[in-house]
């Protein structure tokens, strides 16, 4: 039975990812932080999942993750999924938030990556993947979400890199770019705007109370309204399995038409379209 490392298995697209490699007969490595979600995962899934309490932020637990994968034998995927969606403002965004940001969306993935690659080396058919769950967010950007922006568009070098990297070596490097899907990390992201208003200054709320609001708005209408997260775990497991997966993949009809216009639009215009209206 093959095995896959899911990170981020306790919510949303992770947990969605999991059922289904465990429909289609895959052995899951689910990571969580939580000893209740460790549970949960148990007791949905039984043997066919083992938890793995890690912090992709963590270096210690991710070193002992990739210790008890490698010697539990061949991995066959890595499907980085972890993350976070805190806004504000950039203007007086505290940096140790846009640092936690990256630390989580970014270099965690990178983290954990290299912490699977010798277990991922070890695939006997030599074709082991890593699918990275970007987000249209990470092609086009708009406003109050610029450290999950910066995030995205970083993922999407470093999956490029890595892609070329391994090469050689026949691991395949995919990156899925879903738009609006129906996860907590909306509702997650609401609660850190509320909270992040407190730490403002009185003329942050005046310059940019406006945009705040539409932004939870908006995160509010993609955690009730998006894809569900099992739509995309579909994707997700196609891209573990089929023989030649595409390198990128779009998700959801919002992610097409944001991608065909960057894609056809001069970038005045694509300017003008994601400027904030007050």
């Amino acid at each position: 039975m093959k095995s896959v490392v899911v990170t981020g298995a306790s919510t949303g697209i992770g947990r969605a990812v999991v059922a289904e490699l465990v429909r289609t007969g895959f052995h899951v490595w689910g990571t969580v932080r939580r000893d209740a979600d460790a549970q949960a995962l148990t007791a949905t899934h039984g043997d066919r999942v083992s938890p793995l309490r890690m912090d992709v932020t963590d270096t210690e637990s991710v070193r002992a993750a990739g210790e008890a994968v490698r010697a539990a034998g061949p991995l066959h995927g890595l499907v980085n999924n972890a993350g976070v969606a805190l806004p504000g403002p950039l203007e007086y965004l505290p940096v140790d938030l846009f640092r936690r940001q990256i630390e989580v969306n970014l270099v965690g993935q990178l983290a954990v990556t290299q912490a699977m690659l010798p277990a991922l080396r070890q695939e006997s058919d030599g074709d082991a993947r890593i699918v990275m769950i970007g987000s249209i967010g990470g092609r086009i950007a708009g406003p109050m979400l610029g450290p999950y922006h910066a995030a995205k568009f970083g993922l999407v070098g470093l999956t490029g890199a890595l892609r070329a990297e391994l090469a050689p070596s026949g691991i395949r490097v995919v990156l899925i770019e879903p738009g609006a899907v129906a996860t907590p990390i909306w509702n997650r992201g609401v609660t850190s705007s509320e909270e992040l208003v407190d730490l403002l200054p009185p003329e942050a709320t005046e310059r940019y109370g406006a945009q705040m609001a539409a932004v939870r708005k908006n995160s509010l209408r993609s955690a009730e309204g998006g894809l569900a997260p099992e739509r995309a775990a579909r994707v997700v497991v196609k891209a573990l399995t089929d023989a030649n997966p595409r390198p990128r993949q779009l998700i959801g009809r919002d992610a097409r038409i944001a991608a065909a216009l960057v894609r056809l639009l001069p970038h005045r215009a694509i300017y003008r379209f994601t400027a904030a209206r007050a």
